[in-house]
């Protein structure tokens, strides 16, 4: 272990495997096996698993190029109790966005009671007045999402940001699991990991809970932006693993007020649409006219109750990072309970005080745009120029709806191989949360993100980030022989067909249907996520 820790250093943030000398109770089976380990043994287990990710296609994509997606050899753990705080706190958070976005898209009741201004609603970029009215059959609005948590310099979890609209990653939880399993399997044999494989079917059976009245036996489908797309890879991942079909807009249309699919046998009627298609590009009739990713009348269908979208369209105001500071109060307000996990700090600029504070302090914050994603737009006092601060300074006072300010958060780090040694790098943690409408299920673990430069805080994967395998240890859910969802009963099943329609009726421009899908890659999370 000498050779592994070898001047390992103790800094600001709060490591999450070690408190000075001492191992910290989570990872003491890990440090025991690491201790067997040469630094060349943990070398050949790391190339060992960079060439298994290369050659299974596990990627992501970097201004334009496909890149294996970086995951290191030494994964997160977490203990039982500790994962017992945050799930629940999770999905806490999920139920009040529900009951948000529920509100928000119906009598607006928060508005009326001076929780939330009305102004915050109608001048959110993602606030969708063709969305209002329209009523989810089984009431459910979030079907997926992402929790972005970070552990401040006293190791507590903080809320950092929401994702409600397409969140992504968990294609990558996945595949670290399996990766992992083969990499460390005397680990595996001997700790009572909680396992993650149930994800697919906890999903399918989500969407197909969330059928149309009526549909006994609903499709399925997985709606993509293409094979251009940054993160197709997920994308076939989910469709696979679901059993379900993958689609692309041209592959679907509508008529009789119901969503249809293409196929080689004729027509098959769609039921559930999981969509990783933004809501720009969703539906040309209503959003933008030009889009060859989605296709016409989705929204029509959806307003008649025909077909289902998940996540919903206009999530996106719940993503909505000055949404964001009012969630404590929406908690309490929709939920009647106090919050399980915090926020972190943030100044709501359009106050004029809270203003002057942060133009005062800007070399000492953060500052993030308040839709931006993937680490776009965000500006790191201490590490930025004066002339970048003297250009922020101007888009402030210029539009301070469009801005939050947050203290800079020493994130927790976690040793991860640089070399031949262990070394902290900090990490974040987004678990994924799955909603039926009778319960909030959390995946256990979630995606941990990883800043590999030293002394990084942004941790995408745009910015230079990797992956962490994340262990939860402790008791696991039943196994499918006692299936809490009732076996089988989640798995799609076909409906008839018509040999009445062409495959593609609707041939588009290729090339142009692949501008707009890399363009869709700028303004979604990506896979790596969103910060």
């Amino acid at each position: 272990m000498a050779d592994l820790f070898d001047d390992y250093p103790a800094g600001a943030a709060w490591d999450e495997m070690l408190d000075g000398a001492t191992v910290r109770p989570a990872y003491e089976h890990l440090h025991a096996a690491l201790a067997q380990l040469s630094a060349e043994d943990l070398r050949a287990r790391a190339d060992t698993l960079a060439r298994s990710y290369l050659a299974q296609g596990v990627t992501f994509d970097l201004a334009g190029e496909e890149r294996p997606f970086p995951l290191d050899v030494a994964p997160r753990v977490l203990t039982g109790q500790e994962w017992d705080h945050v799930a629940p706190g999770v999905a806490q958070r999920v139920r009040a966005l529900e009951a948000f976005l529920a509100d928000v898209y119906g009598p607006q009741k928060a508005v009326a009671d001076g929780v939330v201004p009305r102004g915050l609603v109608v001048s959110s970029t993602h606030f969708h007045r063709a969305a209002r009215g329209i009523q989810p059959p089984n009431g459910v609005r979030v079907h997926v999402s992402g929790i972005d948590l970070v552990r401040d310099e006293a190791g507590d979890f903080r809320v950092l940001e929401d994702n409600v609209r397409v969140p992504s990653g968990v294609s990558y939880v996945l595949s670290n699991r399996r990766a992992m399993a083969r990499t460390f399997p005397e680990l595996f044999a001997t700790l009572r990991i909680r396992p993650v494989q149930d994800y697919p079917r906890r999903l399918l059976a989500a969407l197909t809970a969330a059928a149309p009245s009526g549909v006994d036996d609903p499709t399925v489908v997985v709606l993509t932006p293409g094979v251009h797309n940054s993160a197709y890879f997920e994308h076939t991942v989910l469709a696979r693993t679901m059993g379900v079909e993958l689609v692309e807009g041209r592959d679907l249309f509508c008529a009789g007020g119901r969503v249809w699919m293409r196929t080689t046998q004729g027509r098959r009627r769609v039921d559930v649409i999981y969509r990783r298609v933004d809501d720009d590009y969703l539906d040309p009739v209503v959003f933008r006219s030009d889009s060859q990713l989605g296709s016409p009348g989705l929204m029509m269908c959806a307003r008649a109750g025909t077909v289902t979208i998940a996540n919903a369209v206009g999530n996106g105001v719940a993503d909505d990072k000055l949404v964001y500071t009012y969630l404590p109060d929406l908690i309490r307000y929709h939920l009647g309970e106090e919050p399980l996990l915090p926020n972190v700090d943030t100044w709501r600029l359009e106050d004029p005080g809270a203003l002057e504070e942060v133009l005062d302090r800007l070399d000492e914050l953060v500052v993030k745009p308040v839709d931006g994603s993937g680490g776009k737009g965000l500006v790191v006092g201490p590490q930025a120029s004066r002339r970048e601060l003297d250009a922020l300074r101007t888009r402030l006072v210029a539009d301070p709806r469009g801005w939050i300010a947050q203290p800079v958060v020493q994130l927790s780090t976690v040793p991860t191989l640089v070399g031949d040694s262990l070394r902290p790098r900090h990490v974040d943690l987004r678990p994924f949360a799955v909603n039926d409408g009778e319960q909030v299920w959390v995946l256990p673990g979630g995606l941990t993100r990883v800043a590999l430069p030293e002394g990084q805080l942004v941790v995408n994967s745009s910015q230079g980030g990797g992956s962490k395998d994340t262990w939860v240890l402790g008791a696991a859910d039943p196994r499918r022989g006692a299936d809490p969802l009732g076996g089988q009963a989640g798995q799609p099943h076909a409906v008839q067909v018509s040999s009445s329609v062409p495959i593609d009726a609707n041939p588009t421009d290729e090339l142009t249907a692949q501008v707009m899908q890399q363009q869709q890659s700028r303004t979604l999370e990506t896979e790596v996520g969103r910060c």
